[in-house]
């Protein structure tokens, strides 16, 4: 039970973060916060645990926190400035992948003890890279536009839970669902994948169910920019 319960405090500190860059440095602190999200999940997954008896990789909680930060910044900076937020996570995680890999041809000194240890990290298979950029950019894609049309119909302040939820819990299955087929059909059984695909998502959700007391929490915060009327 150590992993669930220090998971629940880890997912904690991840949410307070979370609003202190939001409560600190306004919409660019978003921004700055999607780009270390997107990085450091994509760090976080190499990791494997057990939880409940089941084999689950790390990197779903700060992945979640995407979604926060996207929602949050269609809620109060619109449409527009979310799809730009979508944009500069998936540059930067391309952008890391590319010169990362660049850095393991280099070739290494004789006393050198880093490039094993880069190579486990970062040298990711052309197919993870390949289904974590994909899922990335079609799931945060989709989230902008579903909540974007979830505040047409669901449009009261009360109902921010609906909008955050709604759109996220569509995309995140979307995302899931691109990554695990790009990543793992044919490498394991379907009764494995189908496994795999279920878990993934089902701690995806809760982590974002989780999280919605936290993005009432950020959009009480007040900064110069909201002044400028939300773009769509």
């Amino acid at each position: 039970m150590f992993n669930f319960y220090f998971g629940v405090g880890f997912a904690l500190v991840n949410f307070v973060l979370f609003l202190l860059c939001y409560k600190w440095f306004g919409k660019m602190g978003l921004f700055a916060w999607i780009a270390a999200a997107t990085i450091l999940a994509n760090l976080q997954v190499v990791k494997t645990i057990e939880m409940f008896g089941l084999v689950m990789t790390l990197g779903n909680v700060i992945y979640g926190t995407i979604y926060l930060a996207t929602d949050l910044i269609n809620e109060k900076y619109g449409e527009k400035e979310a799809r730009k937020a979508v944009w500069f996570g998936f540059f930067t995680l391309v952008m890391t992948t590319i010169i990362m890999q660049l850095v393991l041809v280099f070739e290494p000194h004789e006393s050198d003890i880093a490039q094993p240890h880069l190579e486990a990290i970062f040298g990711l298979l052309p197919r993870l890279a390949l289904g974590s950029l994909t899922a990335y950019l079609v799931s945060q894609y989709l989230d902008v536009k579903l909540f974007a049309k979830l505040r047409e119909k669901f449009s009261r302040p009360d109902q921010l839970w609906i909008r955050n939820n709604g759109s996220t819990m569509v995309s995140q299955l979307i995302d899931t669902f691109i990554f695990c087929i790009i990543a793992f059909a044919g490498v394991f059984s379907w009764d494995v994948w189908i496994q795999i695909f279920f878990t993934t998502y089902v701690i995806k959700f809760v982590v974002s169910a989780a999280s919605t007391p936290f993005i009432y929490i950020a959009r009480s915060f007040k900064h110069p920019e909201e002044a400028q009327k939300p773009s769509v």
